[in-house]
């Protein structure tokens, strides 16, 4: 048996797929858009991927399984549990806890685990070559490395009310019932690792085991207790923010994903071209430098994303697919760098790309406008405006200052001034320059705050008390 891990340091997420090397067939669960990846591992080990599906429905990527059943033929598998109101509306075949996939010598039974989604589903996995019993447990969002999937993602992303509560007693019962049921030797492959919005606390840790999360993780106590009252406080105290686009995700990822289909490679485009689009609001241009060169001169009215590991989580902060259809520009290093952003962008549904430049020269720039920590308190600012999650607001602020995470501004623009200036920072200043943009882009007169809360923090700590 071959279990393979795929993971994008982008989104924090794991995808798997596993193979029977006896006969050649393959599974591929939770996949991503582009689907290369996949292709690619298959070939080299000699296998066809022969079936495709997925824990959930999920909020924070876009899922590849109807891209990859189109590209290989492979049968789509989802979940029908969860009850008239959280169904897959795309065609395959459902899977109900107990039912099983087989792929070869190879048994990947589903698990009904609800809690952080009520169709969420586990997949136990044996190795019929070697035992009948199974030794894998692929988790998706339920148990990760030393934490669980927050059960709050359907209030702060889907529209639900109040569903956190059910959501947390869903958890502890499948804790109960199923997580702990099985042997400590079963390994544990989680669908999220550390940086994930879909935990509080998600370890760096790849895999684990059914015996040291009972005995080490945090909700482990309350398990053995049975205090479910004292469980729920814990996993619901200090979720982060949830990213607004994740809404969006939950939507296209139930209805079904549009498929791609193959790519073309992304173009090189005429600068002078560009220029002319962009005077007349025909493209809109993502300049992925970092923070410190684009606040030396950026393009007029561009978004900043930069071309790090968080392309498309920033890329989603800042374009909605829904309601911005301006085809996107990419400032790349070359046709390579272009296209692994665009890879990036695609598993957020951001799709639309016209091509890149290389530069920013010809294009209509300016220089966005900086403050520094020390001439703050003399500012007259309509706000000062905190655009970390509400638990880095939470343990330090700037006095007076108003908390609106940068995955969350864009959605919630009637909580910011309609006249004056904003005075924006975040902590070192990565996040800020992202949402300050598209702020900027909306019509907002922002001035960031120059290395952010850290260089403020810095000043008040060098200033002896009076």
């Amino acid at each position: 048996m071959l279990i393979e891990r795929i993971y994008d340091e982008d989104l924090a997420q794991a995808s798997y797929l596993i193979g029977c090397q006896a006969n050649g067939t393959a599974v591929v669960v939770d996949g991503r858009r582009d689907i290369a990846v996949y292709q690619d591992l298959a070939e080299k080990n000699g296998m066809k991927i022969v079936a495709v599906t997925e824990t959930h429905i999920h909020a924070d990527y876009l899922s590849g399984t109807r891209e990859l059943a189109a590209a290989t033929g492979a049968k789509i598998y989802v979940s029908g549990e969860g009850g008239p109101d959280w169904q897959y509306e795309f065609d395959g075949e459902r899977l109900y806890d107990g039912d099983k996939i087989t792929v070869g010598n190879i048994s990947i039974q589903a698990a009904h685990t609800p809690g952080h989604t009520p169709e969420h589903l586990s997949f136990l996995v044996t190795d019929g070559a070697f035992s009948d019993q199974p030794g894998y447990l692929l988790s998706g969002d339920f148990v990760f490395s030393g934490d669980l999937g927050r059960p709050d993602l359907l209030d702060e992303a889907a529209g639900g009310v109040d569903t956190r509560f059910e959501g947390a007693k869903q958890l502890f019962a499948s804790l109960r019932d199923k997580f702990l049921t099985l042997p400590d030797y079963v390994q544990v492959h989680p669908a999220h690792g550390a940086g994930s919005a879909c935990g509080k606390a998600l370890g760096a840790i790849p895999s684990s085991t059914v015996g040291y999360e009972r005995l080490y993780s945090w909700w482990g106590p309350y398990l053995a207790t049975n205090d479910e009252q004292g469980f729920i406080d814990e996993l619901l105290e200090g979720q982060p923010d949830a990213h607004a686009y994740f809404g969006r995700m939950k939507r296209e990822n139930r209805v079904g994903p549009a498929v791609m289909g193959e790519r073309a490679p992304l173009q090189e485009l005429n600068p002078e071209k560009v220029a002319k689009d962009l005077s007349e609001d025909k493209v809109t241009f993502i300049d992925t430098r970092p923070n410190s060169e684009v606040h030396e001169g950026t393009v007029v009215r561009s978004l900043n994303v930069p071309a790090a590991k968080s392309v498309a989580s920033y890329g989603a902060w800042v374009v909605n697919p829904e309601t911005d259809k301006n085809p996107l520009v990419l400032l790349a290093a070359d046709q390579e760098s272009a296209q692994d952003m665009w890879d990036h962008l695609v598993r957020v549904g951001i799709d639309n790309v016209a091509g890149y430049l290389t530069s920013i020269d010809s294009l209509p720039t300016f220089t966005p406008k900086l403050i520094q920590p020390e001439d703050l308190a003399g500012f007259e600012a309509s706000m000062v405006l905190d655009v970390r999650n509400r638990t880095e607001h939470a343990a330090g602020h700037i006095p007076g200052s108003h908390q609106l995470s940068g995955g969350r501004a864009m959605w919630h623009l009637d909580e910011l001034p309609a006249e004056g200036t904003i005075v924006s920072y975040c902590h070192s200043g990565v996040r800020n320059s992202v949402a300050a943009s598209a702020l900027r882009r909306a019509g907002y007169d922002v001035v960031e705050l120059d290395g952010s809360y850290a260089a403020w923090n810095a000043l008040q700590n060098s200033v002896p008390a009076v």
